[in-house]
């Protein structure tokens, strides 16, 4: 097989991460105006790919216009990893990736994502056995390790001998979560030490950051993850900066307004009006973060749930924002 990533078709330098409770349709359909040319669904477990409950059917929602995309599953069992894999085989995807990065206590405790970090044997088992079976390139995503940096070379040479197409690697410890600052020498002797494509991600929060990644870590592409909430155009402004040096201000209130509007509508299209407002509250929070004259309509949008009472607030917010009151 041909390998995908390497001919520079799958990834682009710049890739919005899979968001869990996040990376929805409505949110990546966003992006994607912005710039965004490679996206992810959200972290998805491979058991619940076997029983598609309605709420996982939403989280695997694409549509045409949706690609290139990527699946990142989340599993410690082979059998579970294998049904998914078979399930995915007829899916609209371009790369199914695998997910021992994430840091949660409900995730960890039940030996999936971060707490894989710790058993690299059984990891590259998994690994072998997605490559064996997966019709598209896999990837890994990997933390620098549980506590400690030390065994992330031999870790990240164990799973590229397992076969897989590229590792994704955040530039910080689980047990840092999102605390404490990026270790770019790490992921840079990483870079040093693989031959196939290593992606970076943490703190991608401007144009500027993302240079810096790509600077002290010779990373082939990064992701981008927290830097993306509640603001799309950051797509924009890093392709910007990294082609011509370029720093694009955040945008004015007129356009931060424009968007919430466009992606309430797309988030209540999507999953009905109760629902997408009640799922778009947290976007609220993040695109008026930075308004301080907001402060007081973060707490009122906790108990909205019609799509009246929320053009209302963001009439409202526009109204504080542009007086400065």
């Amino acid at each position: 097989m041909k390998n995908a990533l390497l001919s520079g078709f799958i990834f682009p330098r710049v890739i919005l991460a899979p968001l869990s409770g996040i990376s929805s349709l409505p949110f990546r359909k966003l992006n994607r105006k912005f710039g965004c040319k490679f996206a992810y669904l959200e972290m998805v477990g491979a058991r619940s790919i076997n029983y598609l409950s309605r709420r996982t059917k939403q989280m695997i929602a694409v549509d045409p216009g949706d690609r290139p995309l990527g699946v990142q599953l989340l599993g410690k069992d082979p059998d579970y990893l294998s049904q998914a894999l078979e399930k995915f085989k007829h899916f609209p995807c371009d790369l199914i990736d695998f997910n021992a990065a994430c840091p949660q206590k409900k995730v960890t405790r039940q030996g999936q994502g971060a707490a894989l970090l710790k058993e690299p044997v059984k990891l590259a088992k998994l690994l072998s056995v997605m490559v064996k079976e997966s019709l598209l390139p896999v990837t890994v995503k990997l933390r620098l390790g549980w506590d400690s940096p030390k065994g992330i070379v031999d870790l990240a040479k164990r799973v590229e001998d397992s076969g897989v197409y590229a590792v994704c690697l955040h530039g910080r410890t689980k047990m840092q979560g999102y605390s404490g600052s990026v270790d770019y020498q790490s992921i840079k002797k990483v870079k040093a030490a693989l031959t196939i494509p290593v992606i970076a991600s943490g703190d991608i929060w401007s144009g500027e950051l993302a240079k810096k990644m790509f600077d002290l870590t010779s990373c082939d592409a990064i992701t981008v993850a927290r830097g993306s909430l509640g603001n799309p155009w950051i797509f924009k402004e890093i392709n910007e900066f990294l082609a011509k040096g370029k720093v694009i201000p955040r945008p004015g209130i007129e356009e931060v307004i424009r968007v919430m509007n466009e992606h309430l509508n797309l988030s209540i299209d999507f999953y009905g009006e109760k629902a997408g407002v009640t799922k778009f509250r947290k976007f609220f929070i993040w695109y008026t973060r930075g308004f301080l004259q907001a402060k007081p309509l973060r707490i009122k949008v906790a108990v909205i749930v019609k799509h009246s009472q929320m053009l209302e607030l963001i009439d409202e917010f526009s109204a504080r924002a542009s007086r400065k009151i």
